[in-house]
């Protein structure tokens, strides 16, 4: 037994490791040499970006106020400064959504020059509810510091070198989308980093590149610092509804890298996104990565950056193994036949028929076993403490949880019996799989796979050997694992418990046995721990002040009442049903559901819009107030919308749901649109005027959320929702 819980404390030992491997590397001071990334030096160009630290939406004035502060910062740095002004728009039917908004990008000449350029971008603006130091000041201030010590080498690039500085990402990329849309600056495009986040600590990670990226992984391979990164992320990416500024270049063929760190998502899109919460350690990072590349990519011919895709991912940081995504798939096949051959002739001929049978069942049922784990504690934890979050203030809890709740699942199928040649043939059988259908992945279990073909023809004699091939597994699957929780999450389980549970697969052959005591202990002491520590994660509190709940605040007048509402949230904090008698549960209202409670009669002038019908086409112009900070109109879905156009930018949307467009700033208020639509028969459309923040009368409320709840996102508001009608054809 004794054996068994140190095999327990060697897997644990490996966790340690790839969270320490995993953390960013020191932060240089202010008084580091001028030609290295200095974080503390980043740091100071961030907070005189900030200024105030006020949240600066595109089309605000405190969003003008960051751009001129940011027009001293490259003035400093001898950069040519040009803008890019004009109304942009994106969207389209996978959000069934259009966004509009008045953008200014700042581009800055570092390297002047005609030809095609290396380009480096962050977005300058925030979102309403936050002021975005994180995302994406640090993004700003990192090529700000890199530019720097970039020019103090004293280089001469091959390239020009551009600085893109966009607007309205948030908005949804519309910077980004009226760069790529522009002729002249489309054409300058060489390739393009784009440096983003969605926290406040941790690694730079590289989490996506323009297809074809062979070449670029090996340059980043060559030259970056430390390596954080896997071909796993890409095919994640593709398959999510998450976009950046990356997005628009990557639909016109360019070539680019995408960098962000994800740790510290507690402080994202919220009033928490400050500068003090950014750790250094992790500017360092983002910054050092940047400078390597820029520094290579200057003596690079852009035409030696194309060639086929890569399969690749790091382990521990210091190493990033990389093939041909073509050669995945026959090196899968190959690695599989070996580890058969090997396991057919070093069989237990001995053993029944049965047990061949169990044995080869038990990776599979591992696998499930530990996936149905992860989903069982974290429901207990969550259904005791009321919260689809209930780790978000003290995730060590849960954590131990998980790793009990896993050592059991191991146990307890392991009975099933163990076969070296089972547990690696299943794995080497997922690399065929995988390497055939989404290739970024396979190289998680062909590597360590690999390794199990090397050392199968000598493990008869030599037992100990199988530990050389879950060593690599544990390495690269715990690796993910705390990549994973860093991107998502205590509440992403199953992604866990899922990966944990191959590191266990492979692990499993280095089990002892035990007698029925032994086991049957292990296994009991395991489940009731865990079990033990999903219950104290359950019954302590899920938020605090440092890691709050998410929580907007609206004031909506519609049909002449105003009521409060607000988010859907677990738990719903009780003193805000000691100022206001929100409902018990949430009700549907012109942009989503959520709590309300009475407010009233409507004080406010109703958002109206005219519209002319001119057969399939509708003529509309919205008219919105003074203050409005922004108007959107809700076309449903008996619409039937063909086509939307507003100004040069012309849409054809497949309407599958209630469609809205979006004029997110203060510019187009009262904006023209043409839609094309199918229905005859008269119908209505909705228009919502927002402003930001809300009326008098709201304090009380926002003063019962504090301190463990926020606003997020688009903040706390004030909503304006009227009908308008259409008239038939």
């Amino acid at each position: 037994m004794l054996r068994c819980w140190g095999l327990a404390l060697a897997a644990l030992a490996v966790w340690f490791l790839s969270v320490y491997a995993q953390m960013p590397p020191r932060a240089l001071g202010p008084d580091a040499p001028a030609t290295e990334f200095s974080a503390a030096r980043a740091k100071d160009a961030l907070t005189r970006l900030q200024g105030p630290a006020r949240p600066h939406p595109a089309g605000t004035e405190e969003n003008a106020a960051v751009h001129a502060r940011l027009e001293k910062e490259l003035t400093a740095l001898g950069a040519r400064i040009r803008h890019l002004t004009e109304a942009s728009c994106y969207g389209g039917a996978r959000w069934n959504a259009i966004a509009c908004a008045e953008i200014d990008d700042i581009i800055g000449e570092v390297v002047p020059g005609q030809g095609k350029a290396i380009v480096l971008m962050a977005h300058m603006d925030s979102v309403p509810a936050g002021p975005g130091a994180g995302d994406d000041g640090s993004g700003v201030a990192t090529i700000l510091e890199a530019v720097r010590a970039w020019k103090a080498r004293d280089l001469k690039s091959r390239h020009p070198i551009l600085v893109l500085f966009t607007d309205g990402e948030e908005y949804g990329m519309l910077g980004a989308e009226a760069f790529v849309r522009n002729p002249y600056w489309a054409r300058r495009v060489g390739v393009v980093i784009n440096m983003e986040a969605r926290g406040s600590t941790g690694r730079s990670l590289l989490f996506q590149t323009s297809p074809g990226n062979a070449k670029l992984i090996d340059l980043y391979a060559r030259h970056a610092p430390r390596y954080a990164s896997s071909s796993l992320f890409p095919e994640i990416y593709r398959i999510m509804p998450n976009d950046t500024d990356l997005t628009p270049f990557l639909r016109e063929g360019m070539t680019g890298y995408n960098f962000a760190f994800v740790g510290g998502v507690e402080n994202y899109h919220t009033p928490n996104d400050t500068v003090a919460n950014i750790d250094p350690r992790t500017l360092q990072s983002h910054g050092d990565n940047l400078l390597t590349l820029l520094n290579a990519l200057t003596f690079t011919r852009f035409e030696d950056l194309k060639g086929g895709d890569a399969a690749w991912l790091d382990i521990l940081g210091v190493w990033l193994p990389h093939l041909p995504s073509g050669w995945m798939l026959p090196l899968s096949v190959i690695v599989f036949g070996v580890i058969a051959f090997f396991g057919w002739r070093g069989r237990d001929r001995e053993a029944t028929a049965r047990q061949h049978v169990r044995a080869a069942l038990m990776p599979p049922l591992l696998v499930l076993c530990c996936a149905a784990t992860g989903f069982a504690l974290h429901g207990i934890a969550s259904y005791l403490s009321g919260s689809a979050y209930p780790s978000l203030a003290d995730p060590w809890v849960l954590r131990w949880a998980f790793g009990f709740g896993l050592w059991a699942s191991l146990l307890l199928t392991a009975r099933l019996g163990v076969s070296a040649s089972a547990s690696w043939l299943w794995l080497a059988g997922l690399g065929i799989v995988t390497a055939a259908t989404m290739t970024g992945i396979s190289p998680f279990f062909v590597f360590p796979a690999l390794v199990s073909a090397m050392v199968m023809p000598l493990a008869p004699r030599r037992p100990w050997l199988l530990a050389l091939p879950a060593l690599a597994a544990a390495l690269i699957w715990l690796g993910l694992t705390v990549q994973g929780e860093e991107l998502l999450g205590l509440f992403g389980h199953p992604l866990f418990t899922v990966t944990v549970a191959f590191a266990l697969v492979a692990l499993a052959p280095l089990l002892p046995k035990l007698d029925m005591r032994g086991w049957a202990l292990s296994a009991g002491a395991s489940t009731a721990l865990a079990l033990v520590f999903a219950v104290i994660a359950g019954v302590l509190p899920p938020f605090s002040a440092e890691k709050p709940q998410r929580l907007n605040l609206r004031y909506v007048e519609s049909d002449g009442r105003a009521v409060w509402a607000a988010d859907i949230a677990r738990p719903f904090p009780p003193a805000l049903r000691a100022v206001a008698n929100f409902s018990a549960a949430p009700r549907p209202l012109a942009l989503g559901s959520a709590y309300v409670a009475d407010a009233g009669a409507a004080r406010f002038p109703k958002p109206s819009a005219e519209v002319i019908r001119m057969g399939r086409n509708l003529a509309i112009t919205l008219q919105g107030s003074a203050e409005a900070d922004g108007m959107t109109l809700v076309i449903p879905r008996g619409a039937g919308l063909t086509s939307a156009t507003l100004g040069k930018w012309k849409f054809k949307p497949e309407q599958t749901a209630d469609f809205r467009i979006i004029c997110a700033s203060r510019d187009c208020r009262n904006a023209m649109m043409v839609l094309g639509v199918t229905a005859t028969q008269p119908f209505d459309l909705t228009v919502v005027e927002l402003r930001r923040g809300l009326p008098p009368g709201g304090e009380g409320l926002q003063a019962a959320r504090a301190p463990i709840a926020v606003p997020s996102q688009t903040g706390d508001a004030t909503m304006l929702v009227a009908k308008v009608a259409v008239p038939p054809r």
